[in-house]
């Protein structure tokens, strides 16, 4: 049985999520203050900083759990069958990390590529989106419809860096052109996965 102490610290983050979940889906990431979230949830700054190190902990614990639904939709749809369908998989997640500077930058931060201390959640997610590329990208070999070296766990990580590549442009250009991140991602994987003419 969970001790009444235990259960009021465990409603307290839920709601503490709750209420930052909220105010994101009214401002944007970038638009999340620590103040906000505090006042609605109707508790001390000291009490969010007790559940979360930072707003940018708060911040991964939202992230994370967006990516990771993400995630489970990617591997429910199954192993695409070529480059566009690979490309079409990649879109919602492009999209959604596209959306705010804010959701790039912390997950670069904390998937452990510039962090000294990495989230494991945000982490995790990394690990996964690679794991699951590799799986399909020996399925898309397996089926003849992408180049036959080098393995796929080593073209899996390739399509990571084109995608951070992908995204890192697409902040610099500050939204300016018209082409979603997916389209500007797709030459990058027909380059690296077509098989030789």
């Amino acid at each position: 049985m969970t001790r009444a102490p235990q259960k009021r610290r465990l409603e307290t983050r839920a709601k503490l999520l709750s209420v930052a979940a909220a105010i994101v889906q009214e401002q944007g990431y970038s638009g999340l203050r620590v103040e906000d979230v505090v006042a609605r949830a109707g508790v001390a700054k000291g009490t969010l900083f007790s559940h979360f190190k930072d707003k940018d902990g708060l911040l991964a614990v939202l992230i994370g759990e967006e990516v990771t639904r993400l995630l489970d939709g990617m591997e429910s749809a199954g192993a695409p069958s070529d480059i566009p369908g690979l490309t079409a998989r990649l879109a919602p997640h492009l999209d959604y990390v596209a959306q705010d500077r804010v959701i790039f930058d912390l997950l670069l931060r904390y998937s452990g590529t510039t962090a000294a201390e990495p989230d494991e959640v945000v982490t995790a997610s990394f690990t996964r989106q690679v794991a699951l590329l590799a799986r399909w990208l020996q399925y898309m070999q397996a089926a003849g419809s992408i180049r036959q070296s080098p393995p796929p766990q080593l073209l899996a990580e390739g399509i990571q860096a084109f995608l951070n590549h992908v995204l890192g442009v697409w902040f610099c250009m500050e939204h300016n052109n018209e082409a979603p991140p997916a389209r500007t991602l797709e030459p990058y994987l027909k380059a690296w996965l077509q098989p030789p003419a």
